[in-house]
């Protein structure tokens, strides 16, 4: 019989993987705990729309601002040791607004500060950590490597950490900032137990010294350009991002007006969420074996579009509860597929600038179709966000039928330069 730990974290993952996977959760723990914990804060320090909505902004500025800029230096530097720098800044930023709320000197000023440094370091933290696992697992791997990845966050960030920072800031503000300083410092301490691995050679560095940063970028940038499948799958994420975000930043308006769910109803609905993604994790392993990634794609993206009708349609709690459990399932498989595919594709010397781009992607959508989704709801009511997410879903994987098969059967090109030019695989 298969042990439980055989069948979280393979043997044949090594021993690297399981000190990186249980760095991942621990650190998810301490972001769980805020997730719901610093909204609480600024709410209890202002009544002020405009400024609870930059308490949420902060998460995704810093991406903006410095996602390239941290994808460059994580191609540069061992990036283990720069984890670890990342996580402990985060821990001492933290620490340093439980002093103030111990003292009783914090303000709503000093913790959108604070947001603002956290999510920098976190940026850096994300951004390296993800070069991480392509050193350590073999390319097959990397699907059920990721996966066990994204079962942690799962687990950690969406089910656990928020109602433990709900319940411990009930008993006092800066109990769940206290207990989230210690799960980063541990996840300091677990990441430090993986073996050093060497910064991956670059036929780009002069002997003389290496390139300024900004070169670096641009080489990330256009690598990533010029190579059709990653490009592509860029794209899309971009685009499916502004469409997912334009009805998900009313989504707390959309339960408790439109469905009439209230407050519990509406963080009912991403537990379900996250409930699907977990009950995914179980059987990712086997649709990896018998499925192709190129159908899964379709798959999960046509469930997009129909999940942005439904939504558009319902009217009743418990089938937007339905609904929702399925997106979380399908957007793991989702997450997990993509973000395996890109790995597999760049090669190690690019991971932190690509996934960077990625990233910057990833957040400049959800900030344009929050904004957007907004507007629209202003304009147009409650459902019209859907509306728009169904019709721009639907026109997107329309065009991008084709190319989804190329995307998940295209290969590395090996030996290729960073600075060299990419060939199109697709």
């Amino acid at each position: 019989m298969t042990s439980l730990g055989e069948l979280i974290a393979p043997r044949r993952l090594g021993r690297d993987f399981r000190w990186l996977m249980a760095s991942s959760w621990t650190s998810n723990v301490g972001d769980g705990i805020a997730l719901a914990a610093a909204p609480l804060l600024i709410a209890s320090m202002t009544s002020s729309p405009i400024l609870v909505a930059m308490g949420a902004m902060m998460q995704f500025l810093p991406w903006l601002l410095f996602g390239l800029h941290a994808g460059a230096i994580a191609d540069r530097v061992e990036r283990r040791r720069l984890v670890m720098l990342a996580n402990g800044t985060r821990a001492v930023v933290v620490l340093a607004l439980v002093v103030f709320l111990l003292t009783g000197h914090a303000t709503i000023w000093l913790v959108l500060v604070v947001s603002f440094l956290y999510g920098t370091a976190e940026v850096f933290a994300d951004t390296t950590s993800s070069t991480l696992l392509p050193m350590m697992v073999r390319p097959a791997d990397l699907g059920v490597g990721n996966a066990r990845l994204q079962a942690g966050y799962l687990v950690a960030n969406q089910l656990a950490g928020p109602p433990l920072g709900a319940f411990l800031f009930a008993l006092g503000v800066f109990w769940p900032f206290a207990l989230q300083v210690l799960c980063v410092a541990l996840a300091v301490v677990l990441v430090s137990r993986i073996a050093r691995h060497p910064v991956p050679p670059r036929e780009s560095d002069a002997p003389s010294g290496r390139h300024p940063v900004r070169k670096d970028i641009a080489q990330g940038l256009a690598w990533a350009w010029r190579n059709k499948p990653v490009r592509t799958l860029i794209i899309i994420i971009l685009t499916f991002n502004v469409t997912w975000a334009a009805p998900w930043g009313i989504l707390v308006l959309y339960a408790t007006e439109h469905l009439r769910m209230g407050p519990i109803g509406y963080g009912a609905l991403t537990t379900a969420s996250a409930i699907g993604g977990l009950a995914a994790t179980l059987s990712f392993g086997w649709l990896e074996r018998h499925v192709s990634f190129a159908t899964l794609m379709r798959v999960c993206l046509s469930l997009e579009v129909l999940m942005h009708l439904a939504f558009a349609l319902t009217t009743v709690g418990w089938v937007a509860l339905v609904i929702m459990f399925g997106f979380g399932s399908y957007a793991f498989v989702w997450g997990t597929i993509s973000t395996t595919v890109r790995q597999r594709l760049v090669p190690l010397e690019l991971q932190g600038r690509v996934g960077s781009v990625n990233m910057v992607g990833v957040f400049g959508g959800m900030v344009l179709g929050q904004a957007l989704g907004g507007a629209i709801a202003q304009l147009w009511g409650l459902t019209a966000p859907w509306w728009f997410a169904f019709g721009g879903a639907a026109l997107t994987l329309l065009l991008m039928w084709r190319q989804i098969g190329h995307i998940a059967a295209a290969r590395p090109v090996l030996g290729e330069p960073d600075d060299g030019p990419a060939q199109n695989t697709a």
